[in-house]
């Protein structure tokens, strides 16, 4: 099994997809990575040699943050957002949608499930 960035790449997936699978590559960056280190793209990830992937774990180190670091450079983002009280750190802070989209019916992602709130009675 092939391991890059601490990710445990999938056997018998096209290196292509299973370069996906790290955190920070996607189709685009792979297709970069697998021409850079002349490497085919419809390769098993069972059929690379040991210099092949040394040649892709070179290539992602000299081009890309990928994993632990990037994850850490996007809290660090989120979170100086947050600190100088700019409207998207304070919707981080809320839980709430930060990139305009409307919350009176949608959004349920990021707000979680519904909290239902008991109704008045009617008086009659």
């Amino acid at each position: 099994m092939a391991r890059i960035s601490g990710v445990d790449l999938p056997r018998n997936k096209k290196i292509e997809f299973a370069l996906q699978y790290i955190y920070g590559i996607g189709k685009f960056q792979s297709k970069l990575i697998l021409q850079s280190a002349k490497i085919d793209l419809n390769t098993r990830v069972n059929e690379l040699s040991e210099d092949q992937i040394i040649a892709i774990r070179d290539e992602i180190a000299k081009s890309f943050t990928v994993e632990g670091e990037l994850r850490a450079e996007v809290g660090r983002n989120i979170k100086r957002l947050v600190d100088i009280g700019a409207y998207r750190g304070i919707r981080h802070k809320r839980g709430l949608p930060t990139r305009g989209q409307n919350t009176k019916n949608n959004s349920r992602t990021r707000k979680g499930r519904k909290k239902t709130i008991a109704g008045k009675k009617k008086v009659i």
